[in-house]
């Protein structure tokens, strides 16, 4: 059954893509510009990139991107939790978040480079503070909306406080998790790019910038193919998890 789901999906994004495909090539006849090469000289550039540069660069952002997702949850359940579940914390740092959450993210690039410097921390501090406030919220919000007789009941059964947290607590963060990544990932990504402009030789924004600045354009859209390409495994990979561990929702 799932199988047969499957290949109905799969074919719709083959077929998106070459739509795509087409619409690029289309576009391509009727500009008859460098700028915008056809996409077989995009791909036969793809394919004729170094195995070791694509993987060193495209390493590089998964490693930055895996480092600000992580700390992003780390600190955004910890501080999800302790708001959703208990009243005082809840109103001592819920206006720290409604005030700090509305502020671009993008905006502060300049200030975390001036305080970390040009290195891996501002880049992963950028990921983290792209996630952070969404990953809390959501979690504060999906562990308070978990009615209180769901707790009664397990407690009625002698559950301890852990077994409540893992059968109940963690399952409801869990599915807005997922979600909250699933939409800001391409954020996150965004991001990273304008990261790796500066202060590196590794990652694929470098190399998307690197190929523009020597005006080889069809590199430079095998670069941003390669980084959208991360993106789309990055969000499977969350469907991924989120088939696995959210089926109780099914």
């Amino acid at each position: 059954m799932v199988k047969k789901r499957r290949l109905p999906h799969l074919l719709r994004l083959l077929f998106v893509f070459l739509c795509m495909n087409i619409v690029w090539y289309i576009t391509y006849l009727l500009m008859n510009h460098p700028i915008l090469p056809s996409p077989g000289a995009v791909y036969e550039a793809m394919f004729h990139l170094g195995a070791r540069d694509v993987a060193l660069n495209v390493g590089y952002s998964l490693l930055r991107i895996f480092e600000g997702v992580l700390l992003a949850l780390l600190i955004g359940l910890l501080t999800g939790l302790l708001m959703g579940r208990s009243p005082l914390w809840n109103r001592l740092l819920d206006p720290v978040v409604y005030l700090t959450y509305p502020i671009p993210k993008i905006a502060l690039l300049p200030v975390v480079m001036l305080f970390f410097g040009l290195g891996e921390t501002s880049k992963v501090l950028m990921i983290m503070l792209i996630l952070l406030f969404q990953v809390i919220i959501s979690v504060r919000d999906g562990v308070k909306a978990i009615p209180e007789s769901t707790y009664d009941v397990l407690t009625s059964i002698g559950a301890s406080t852990g077994q409540k947290f893992w059968n109940v607590t963690l399952p409801g963060a869990l599915s807005v998790i997922l979600s909250t990544i699933r939409i800001s990932l391409g954020t996150a990504i965004s991001v990273l790019f304008f990261t790796e402009i500066y202060g590196t030789e590794h990652g694929m924004g470098f190399f998307i910038m690197d190929a523009w600045l020597r005006l080889d354009y069809p590199e430079m859209y095998a670069g941003i193919m390669l980084f959208s390409l991360v993106g789309f495994v990055l969000f499977l990979l969350v469907d991924i998890l989120d088939y696995k561990f959210m089926k109780w929702r099914r």
